[in-house]
């Protein structure tokens, strides 16, 4: 389940996007998973859809890996009440401090930090407007080995009711990864109302990289997804919002 740190982004820098140097900047999207009540069945709904394969890894966690890279996890839900949910992870050096940070900056934390074997330590926490997020202290995983390439991670957007609650929040606590002077973020906001309806609670939508949005769509469909909103135009490229065969909510994105 060990990964090498020094692994190489899909756009040929490590993940931080500094050639040569491996892991990630605090702040910087590093990892996504799924929580879904049938893992078998996502395992054909996105290999089908991104060409993923799938191996065993931790507890109940299965691997996709794009390319011989892992590029997301697969786990089954416990408990039913759970939602179905693709969650994105933010690294850390440090996932204690940064839960202390995120608490004195009015977020909550759900789940305090947790070692995952020598994987890393994880924690899931809120912001302000609790839209749920999780960190990632990096062991021996230290996240994506691909991103920002067809049928990998390319962006993850929060929808939230305040953006400039949100730039403040999230720009205090990972300022250098958003605002620094060599930032290049995988993170925007925005009104929930401009995609969604205005009673949807904030949240983050994870968005994967595909190179025909409407050809996705078909595939969607095909496979017993739907289509939540159709294909419109943001700042950072075509975008199209569906849920797989098992209702978890995701982005199809064309840069």
């Amino acid at each position: 389940m060990a990964e090498n740190s020094a692994s190489v982004d899909g756009d040929g820098t490590s993940p931080d996007g500094a050639a040569g140097q491996g892991g990630y900047g605090e702040g910087v999207p590093c990892w996504v998973d799924a929580q879904l009540p049938d893992v078998e069945a996502g395992r054909r709904f996105y290999g089908e859809l991104f060409g993923w394969t799938f191996e065993d890894w931790y507890g109940t966690f299965t691997r996709a890996l794009k390319d011989g890279a892992p590029v997301a996890a697969l786990v089954r839900k416990l408990d039913g009440r759970l939602p179905t949910v693709w969650t994105v992870y933010f690294s850390t050096p440090d996932a204690e401090a940064l839960c202390r940070r995120i608490r004195a900056a009015g977020g909550q934390v759900v789940s305090p930090p947790l070692p995952v074997a020598d994987l890393g330590v994880t924690a899931l926490v809120t912001d302000t407007e609790s839209a749920v997020f999780a960190l990632w202290q990096p062991g021996s995983h230290p996240g994506f080995g691909r991103r920002h390439e067809p049928g990998t991670f390319a962006w993850a957007e929060l929808y939230t009711r305040d953006t400039e609650a949100a730039n403040a929040f999230y720009g205090g606590l990972f300022h250098d990864a958003l605002f620094g002077p060599d930032a290049a973020p995988d993170f925007g906001r925005a009104p929930v109302f401009d995609v969604f309806p205005a009673e949807m609670p904030p949240h983050f939508l994870v968005h994967f990289a595909v190179e025909d949005v409407e050809a996705a769509l078909g595939e969607v469909t095909r496979l017993g997804g739907r289509v939540q909103a159709p294909p419109f135009e943001t700042s950072y490229g075509t975008v199209a919002v569906v849920t797989d065969n098992q209702g978890a909510s995701f982005a199809l994105l064309r840069r």
